[in-house]
């Protein structure tokens, strides 16, 4: 007999099904052992009857199931019946149906569990036991939240003319110049984790015009807080022949619209157990230059930060509930940032100068974007190079694509687990990544 998914039940009532899966929960009434499966598509209750006396298939179910217990992995063979009206549970799956369970194969057994699934347990406990933990119903839906995300993103981008392409892990030097790299012993060399896409993508626009990568990126930063980790999921963009930085902030603009478009048709369940709620997108995004930003932060909270060349986290929450109340906005584009506080390759506004070309967006109170316009030019980037302390020469293998004919072009990256943890009201981003390194942690607690 072919296996039936749990979500295809439905449509087999009053017919013997084979299912394989789970067991979630365990019961005995009396006589009676009802037993909840589930497998990737749901759940449903099944029922071993009391045994007629010389009868064998339901005796022998009846046999292995007073030694199941929740989570072991089972092949059942049932007949689906309707439930009595009086006991159909309207607002849950598979609620007007029930399994009679006519034979049971145990696949494997599980040990004790070290507490109930979906018990309500600290961070640490939560992420200690991980292999357990994501079973559960929440924390599926995250991820199952994720996955959607991720895809939709690729859906959108490959619809509008972009090319993916695999960046790099291992890189001679970090993408940005800076020091937060990890490194790694390479025959002999010293070699680094890449921190960003961002030189390949910029190589990538003089061969496909328009392209993204989404994978694992690395900052070998020493942070202990709610919204960083040292390894996450960058989904970046890079696009040619742009007008300047305004054209890479209405393509974000159509992919988040594009995200939230699907999110609503395939998530709907996920976001209503995890009690979120899915942004609107507007039209158009409220944008408001740094120090325009930090005149409203004045006028608002009478907290004068015109003198600094970034945002601090309360001030993107008091710019993040300032666009809400301004504009019915949950998103908010902060533009023209310094040179000063811009990596090398940073696009100066020639008519703005000491400004750049590029934005921060914030998103429900936290910066989920960098974006900017590039220098394109090669000798414009090799100055800059040297005015930001660094060695043109250990960047000669970029640099032949700035030698060799660059269009004008922007672009950005967005950060996965930091994007789907403020999607579902998330307040720490490790519950948002699947298994999440950070200062004190890979896998298990390193002072363990």
């Amino acid at each position: 007999m072919e296996r039936t998914y749990i979500k295809d039940l439905k449509d087999h009532v009053s017919q013997e099904v084979l299912i394989k899966g789970w067991v979630d929960v365990r019961r005995d009434q009396g006589k009676l052992i009802f037993l909840d499966f589930r497998d990737v598509s749901g759940k449903v209750q099944g029922v071993i009857l009391p045994a007629p006396k010389n009868a064998t298939g339901p005796s022998a179910a009846h046999e292995v199931g007073v030694i199941l217990r929740p989570e072991c992995v089972v092949s059942v063979k049932g007949k689906v019946n309707q439930r009595p009206p009086k006991n159909i549970q309207k607002d849950k799956q598979n609620g007007d149906i029930e399994l009679e369970i006519l034979e049971i194969e145990l696949l494997s057994k599980a040990r004790e569990l070290p507490f109930e699934l979906g018990s309500e347990v600290n961070l640490d406990t939560y992420l200690d036991n991980l292999p357990f933990t994501l079973r559960d119903d929440k924390h599926k839906a995250i991820f199952r939240v994720q996955a959607v995300i991720i895809n939709a993103f690729r859906e959108y981008l490959n619809t509008q003319g972009f090319t993916e392409f695999q960046a790099p892990k291992l890189i001679g030097e970090d993408a940005e110049g800076g020091a937060n790299s990890f490194n790694i012993e390479y025959f002999g060399h010293v070699a680094h984790l890449g921190q960003s896409p961002q030189l390949y993508k910029q190589i990538m626009v003089g061969v496909f015009e328009r392209v993204f990568a989404a994978g694992n990126v690395y900052r070998a930063e020493k942070h202990s807080t709610t919204r960083h980790i040292n390894e996450y999921t960058s989904l970046d963009i890079e696009m040619g022949f742009i007008k300047d930085h305004t054209d890479v902030m209405k393509m974000e603009r159509n992919i988040l619209a594009y995200i939230v478009k699907v999110l609503k048709e395939k998530c709907a369940a996920e976001f209503k157990l995890l009690g979120a709620t899915i942004p609107e997108i507007p039209e158009e995004i409220p944008a408001v230059k740094l120090r325009e930003g930090q005149e409203i932060i004045k006028k608002e909270h009478g907290i004068d930060c015109s003198t600094e060349p970034d945002l601090e986290p309360q001030h993107e929450r008091w710019l993040c509930e300032y666009a809400k109340k301004k504009w019915d906005s949950d998103f908010i584009f902060v533009t023209h940032f310094p040179v000063s506080k811009r990596p090398f390759y940073t696009y100066e506004d020639e008519n703005d100068l000491g400004f750049t070309k590029g934005a921060d967006l914030l998103f429900r109170g936290i910066e989920i974007t960098t974006l900017a316009q590039r220098i394109h030019d090669y000798d414009k980037l090799v100055e800059s190079m040297k005015r930001k302390g660094l060695d043109p020469e250990k960047f000669r293998y970029y640099l032949q694509a700035f030698k060799y004919g660059m269009p004008p072009h922007g672009g950005f990256g967005i950060g996965l687990e930091r994007l789907t943890a403020k999607f579902l009201g998330i307040d720490n981003i490790k519950e948002a990544t699947l298994f999440p390194r950070d200062i004190n942690r890979i896998d298990n607690l390193l002072s363990s």
